[in-house]
């Protein structure tokens, strides 16, 4: 059954809209010395209601940006460090009894949070992976023989570090495919690294002074801007630019983009097609445009497609990534 289509927004709500979340973005700039495309894709999975997964070595300002858009929103916020100790009840919450009446009453755990920050998310073994997923996928937990919602925006940001495995578990692609986007954090550049060492070079502890800590956008107001992300127009051939990169990604022998079957293993789901839509949407609204172009969907498939394309074994031979894969899509599926 299909939707009805909602008019799309006048270039006023847009603004109007978009507006506090720029600010927003603008607010971690302040903190964080550039990291520009990190910043935009959690605000893309903010509007779009998805969970991040940040990865990148230790050091670029992961948990900095996330704490830092945590204060910058007014909600609540919980960072959660994952070791290969941690019990599904150290994440969701347990039952504790009580001698005085002999019964047991729920302890929530630190994921019932606004924006819930799972550091080292790939320290943690499967039946936490587990607990995480439902919270993930169906925005509740159990604790006992009872399920409680979770908060609404309810958002987890991930972070995992891909070059230390001494003590990791890979995460399942279960989970893996419940992440909307998957980022990857990158050096700064040299200007900005000199900016770093000017701002952080300090023995005293960098802490936000209390200007930056006072929000600039309510959860009431992301709420709205989640609701005008739907409206967002998308033409009929940029549904069909979407739904064949996607379909490029498979091996398969039908895919209209023809291709290299021997490189990919597993391709995309359907859940790609949907998060790549709404990635696009998002993306057209920040940039205050009530229209996707094919320069929306370019700009944010790779995010949305890189921990979802599994190269094959012929892949990894000729030393080609997801990322080199997905590249290769982009330039083979023709833009409209």
């Amino acid at each position: 059954m299909t939707q009805p289509t909602l008019p799309p927004p006048n270039q006023e709500e847009l603004a109007r809209l978009a507006e506090p979340l720029r600010a927003l973005e603008r607010r971690v700039a302040e903190v964080v010395v550039g990291q520009s495309t990190m910043i935009r894709g959690l605000l893309v999975g903010m509007l779009c209601n998805g969970h991040v997964l940040l990865e990148g070595v230790p050091g670029l300002a992961k948990t900095l940006t996330v704490s830092t858009l945590a204060a910058g929103l007014d909600c609540t916020f919980k960072r959660i460090q994952f070791t290969p100790d941690l019990l599904p009840a150290d994440l969701v919450g347990t039952l504790v009894y009580s001698p005085r009446d002999g019964t047991f009453s729920p302890r929530r755990g630190p994921v019932f949070a606004n924006i819930v920050l799972a550091d080292e998310v790939n320290r943690a073994p499967a039946k936490v992976q587990s607990a995480l997923l439902e919270a993930m996928q169906e925005r509740q937990v159990t604790i006992g023989d009872e399920t409680y919602a979770l908060p609404d925006p309810f958002l987890v940001l991930a972070t995992q570090n891909p070059i230390e495995q001494e003590g990791t578990y890979p995460l399942p692609e279960a989970q893996v495919d419940r992440f909307l986007l998957k980022l990857r954090v990158t050096y700064p550049t040299r200007a900005e690294e000199r900016a770093v060492l000017d701002r952080m070079a300090f023995t005293r502890p960098t802490a936000l002074d209390s200007r930056l800590k006072e929000p600039v956008l309510h959860p009431r107001e992301l709420l709205a801007a989640r609701a005008t992300v739907d409206r967002v127009h998308i033409d009929e051939k940029v549904r069909e630019y979407i739904v064949d990169l996607v379909r490029a990604t498979r091996p398969e022998p039908d895919r209209r983009a023809g291709a290299a079957e021997s490189l990919v293993d597993f391709g995309a789901s359907p859940r790609a097609t949907i998060a790549l839509a709404l990635a696009s949407r998002a993306v057209a609204m920040l940039e205050g445009r009530a229209f996707v172009t094919p320069h929306d969907v370019k700009s944010v498939a790779p995010d949305v497609l890189r921990h979802r394309v599994i190269p094959s074994y012929e892949a990894e031979a000729r030393e080609l990534t997801s990322d080199d894969l997905v590249a290769q899509i982009l330039q083979r599926v023709a833009a409209p």
